[in-house]
């Protein structure tokens, strides 16, 4: 699971008001090189929540050399693209859990896909 698809998820549990943002617990990361897209990228951060990001970059051990917040001017700072581009989309958490804020229930994550599926009384 790329931080780009953590960024967009949330937790639904019936009773939960605040699903947003999910816990990473890691068992194993994996760094998967994927070509470079500045424009891709800039239209990306316009859209990521921030603080969400650099905690789940935090929690996967990569937010080296992330500000805490989006420099002025992304668009043009090549660098910051590129640190921001290798953590939303080649750092992936292959094994782990997801952890809903409120509730605490976790969602496991197995090679690389995140099983956000409720049982019937968490509906």
């Amino acid at each position: 699971m790329r931080l780009l698809t953590h960024n967009m998820l949330t937790s639904h549990v019936k009773g939960v008001k605040n699903g947003y943002p999910l816990g990473i617990e890691v068992v194993n990361v994996v760094v998967n090189e994927v070509d470079f897209n500045p424009e891709f990228i800039s239209r990306m951060i316009a859209k990521v929540e921030w603080s969400a990001l650099l905690k789940a970059a935090e929690q996967v051990g990569r937010s080296e050399g992330l500000p805490s917040e989006v420099i002025p001017d992304y668009e043009k700072d090549e660098e910051f693209l590129k640190k921001v581009h290798h953590v939303l989309l080649e750092v992936e958490v292959d094994e782990g859990s997801l952890v809903c804020p409120e509730s605490g229930r976790k969602f496991p994550i197995k090679n690389g896909i995140p099983n956000m599926l409720l049982n019937e009384d968490e509906v």
